[in-house]
């Protein structure tokens, strides 16, 4: 089965013109022709024209795709190898520019002077204005929103980072006690969830028994809270949640 030059630049998504510029330089030659002369790409032709725009894609010159294609010694899973190793080089490298614009933008969101370094080095993987436009709407008119956003208005720098390693601590020493094998409302466990509750307290909002447990409830109901608290420990959401409920029971 053969297909003519249109047909060929509608599949790959290039004009007939860089097809017929491709045939002049002998990188791809179509494999037939019809009565009057007409090009007709064969399967082989069309997969040397998708070895061809990788290689472009990747920023070869044509001349050195050339010589690739060529090259006796190499084969079409060679190639493929090649050019997956090459492409999964450059989408990591993408995904870190991504990361340290979006870091960026995060430290200007914020009215922090933070670097994108300094910025990962708060909050990790965390994005704090991730979810920023649902947090309004669904709390927006609430006194505990009001105070967490004035709170966050007169943090520095130097406070971010304070509040990442108190938060952090507090967590490890949860999924440490996991870990260990202590049930959620062992003494230990449960006198960390109330430090949880006064850290909160004290850097966000005013944050009783009862918002705490709807916070614990949260944890497990919000995949989004759930994979966070995962990837500290797996199992972690729901011990977090039954940790707050077992504090907020004894409090009674």
């Amino acid at each position: 089965m053969s297909h003519s030059v249109g047909q060929v630049a509608g599949f790959a998504g290039v004009t007939v013109r860089t097809l017929h510029h491709y045939d002049e330089i002998g990188l791809l030659v179509p494999g037939d022709r019809t009565a009057v002369g007409h090009r007709r790409y064969t399967d082989a032709d069309l997969d040397r024209l998708q070895q061809i725009l990788f290689y472009r894609e990747l920023g070869f010159p044509l001349e050195q795709i050339a010589a690739l294609l060529d090259d006796p010694a190499a084969d079409p899973v060679s190639h493929l190898r090649r050019q997956h190793a090459m492409l999964t080089e450059r989408i990591d490298r993408l995904m870190e520019m991504a990361a340290a614009v979006e870091r960026a933008m995060e430290a200007r969101k914020m009215g922090i002077d933070l670097t994108p370094e300094e910025k990962f080095e708060v909050f990790g993987d965390f994005d704090p204005d991730e979810h920023a436009e649902e947090a309004e709407r669904r709390w927006g008119n609430t006194e505990e929103y009001r105070e967490t956003q004035r709170r966050a208005a007169t943090y520095t720098k130097e406070d971010w980072k304070a509040l990442k390693r108190e938060s952090d601590e507090i967590h490890q020493a949860i999924a440490d006690r996991m870990t260990a094998g202590d049930p959620p409302d062992a003494p230990e466990v449960v006198a960390l969830a109330e430090r949880h509750r006064l850290f909160i307290s004290r850097s966000s909002y005013t944050c009783d028994h009862e918002m705490h447990t709807r916070l614990g409830e949260m944890y497990v109901q919000d995949e989004r809270f759930t994979a966070t608290y995962e990837a500290i420990a797996p199992g972690m959401a729901r011990y977090m949640r039954d940790a707050i409920a077992a504090n907020a029971a004894q409090s009674v």
